[in-house]
C-alpha cells in the first residue's frame, strides 16, 4: 500500500526546468517556417463568453491550461484570456510559483485561477483507496495558496477522479468545505478523464461541487455519454470546463507529420454550449493566436469535418486512449492499462517524456510487463495493440531521470 512519503518521493524526480506540455496541449494545425508577429490585444478580436454555471463567472470560451508551458502567460492575459488552470503537481509546484509572480502585477479581479491536487486512486481488497490522506489534502491546499501568493483560489479541484468513492469521501469534503467557508477557496471542483459520466453525475448530485473539469473530445469512445452527463450537470448549475480537447495531437505514432486539426478539434468541443470554456495549452504566441481565432466562427467547415474523420466515428485507433477501463478486468496480470496508455500518449503524442515517466511512477509494474503472456487477451475498445504499446512505453522506466528533464 502506498503512503504519502512514497508519493512525494516519486514526485521528486521532476525538478525545476522540466520541459513539456500540458495534458491538453494546443499545437498549431500547420507548422509554419516563418513565425508571424500577432497583435493579440483584446479589442482587436471577437470573443465569445459563457457563464461558468452557478459560480456566475463570465469567461471567454478559450481559457489556458498549463503543464510547464507558462512562457506566454502574460501574452494570454493581455489578449483577453481570463481563466488559467494549473496544478500543484506540475513541476513540483513551480508552475504555481511562476503564476504567483505574474499575478503580483495584476488586479485580483482580472483573472480566475484554478488549481488541483492529483488524487491517485487504486484498488485494495475490492475497495477504492486514495494515495493521500485527509491531512495531506490540507497541506496541498495551504501549499498552493502559498506558492500562488494569493489569499484565495478561485477553483480548487480534486484532480484525476476516476472512482466516485473518492469524489464523495467525507474527510475530503469536510476539509474542502472548511476552506470554502473561510473564503480561501471560492469554488470547489473535480477533474476527470476516466469514467467521466459517473463522476460528473456524482459530483453534481453531491451538492458540494461547483465545477467539473472533464476530458471531452471527438475521439472519446464514450463521448455521447459524456455529452449527456455534461448536459445534466450544466442543467443543475454546474460549471463545465473541457480538457484534453486535442485528443492526442497526432493520429498515430508512426506518421508524426499527420497531426489532428487542432482548430477543428477545439471547435468540436466548444460547439456544445454546455461546455462553458476549454483549457488548451499554448507553448508560443502562434498557438495562442490559433486558439483564440476559433471564436471568429465555431462552425466546422466541410474540410474540418473531413479532417476530424467524423464520418468514421472520430477514427478510434491512434494515440488517444479514452480511459474507458474496459481493458482492466481482461488483463490476467492485473496491469493498470489505462495509465500505461495515458503514459504512451504523453510520450508519443505530446512528446513529453517527463510526464510519461511521472505517470508510470504512480503505478506498480512488474519488471517486464506482459512477459508471461505469449499473446495478449485484452480486446481494446479503441483497437490498440495493448501488448505492443505496454512493452514499448515501459522502456522509459530504464532511462536515467536526468535524461528526461531539461
Amino acid at each position: 500500500m502506498r503512503n504519502d512519503t512514497v508519493i512525494k518521493s516519486r514526485r521528486n524526480f521532476i525538478r525545476s526546468g522540466l520541459t513539456g506540455l500540458a495534458g491538453a496541449i494546443f499545437v498549431p494545425s500547420v507548422i509554419k517556417k516563418n513565425i508571424k508577429t500577432f497583435n493579440l490585444q483584446k479589442k482587436d478580436r471577437k470573443f465569445i463568453y459563457r457563464t461558468l454555471g452557478k459560480t456566475g463567472i463570465k469567461l471567454p470560451i478559450v481559457s489556458m491550461g498549463t503543464y510547464d508551458a507558462t512562457s506566454v502567460t502574460n501574452n494570454a492575459l493581455d489578449a483577453g484570456i481570463v481563466h488559467i488552470d494549473t496544478s500543484s503537481d506540475y513541476n513540483e509546484g513551480n508552475d504555481e510559483r511562476m503564476f504567483g509572480e505574474v499575478f503580483k502585477n495584476r488586479p485580483r479581479d482580472s483573472f480566475v485561477i484554478g488549481t488541483s491536487v492529483g488524487m491517485w486512486q487504486y484498488r485494495e481488497a475490492d475497495q477504492i483507496k486514495n494515495a493521500i490522506s485527509a491531512k495531506t489534502l490540507r497541506d496541498y491546499i495551504e501549499g498552493s495558496l502559498q506558492r500562488l501568493d494569493l489569499d484565495h483560489i478561485d477553483i480548487y479541484y480534486l484532480g484525476g477522479i476516476k472512482h466516485k468513492e473518492i469524489a464523495v469521501y467525507e474527510p475530503y469534503l469536510e476539509i474542502l468545505q472548511e476552506y470554502k467557508k473561510a473564503g480561501k477557496l471560492r469554488f470547489l471542483g473535480v477533474t476527470t478523464h476516466a469514467n467521466e459520466p459517473e463522476i460528473i453525475r456524482t459530483a453534481t448530485d453531491s451538492g458540494i461541487y461547483d465545477v467539473v473539469l472533464t476530458a471531452y473530445n471527438f475521439r472519446k469512445t464514450n463521448r455521447e455519454e459524456i455529452k449527456k452527463a455534461v448536459a445534466y450537470a450544466a442543467g443543475k448549475g454546474i460549471g463545465i470546463i473541457a480538457m484534453k480537447t486535442q485528443a492526442g495531437v497526432y493520429w498515430d505514432r508512426k506518421d508524426k507529420t499527420k497531426m489532428i486539426n487542432m482548430k477543428a478539434a477545439l471547435k468540436w468541443a466548444l460547439q456544445d454550449e454546455n461546455i462553458h470554456t476549454a483549457i488548451p495549452s499554448f507553448k508560443n504566441v502562434e498557438q495562442l493566436y490559433e486558439a483564440l481565432s476559433i471564436m471568429e466562427n465555431l462552425a466546422l467547415s466541410p474540410e474540418e469535418k473531413a479532417d476530424l474523420q467524423l464520418n468514421q466515428g472520430g477514427s478510434p485507433t491512434g494515440l488517444f486512449c479514452s480511459q474507458c477501463e474496459e481493458c482492466v478486468p481482461q488483463c490476467p496480470a492485473d496491469l493498470d492499462i489505462p495509465t500505461l496508455m495515458r503514459s504512451y500518449m504523453y510520450a508519443y503524442g505530446y512528446k513529453n517524456l517527463a510526464k510519461a515517466r511521472e505517470t508510470l511512477d504512480y503505478i506498480d509494474l512488474p519488471n517486464v510487463p506482459c512477459m508471461d503472456c505469449e499473446s495478449c487477451s485484452v480486446i481494446c475498445s479503441s483497437g490498440f495493440d495493448i501488448k505492443r504499446k505496454v512493452t514499448d512505453i515501459v522502456r522509459i522506466k530504464a532511462v536515467p531521470e536526468e535524461f528526461l528533464i531539461g
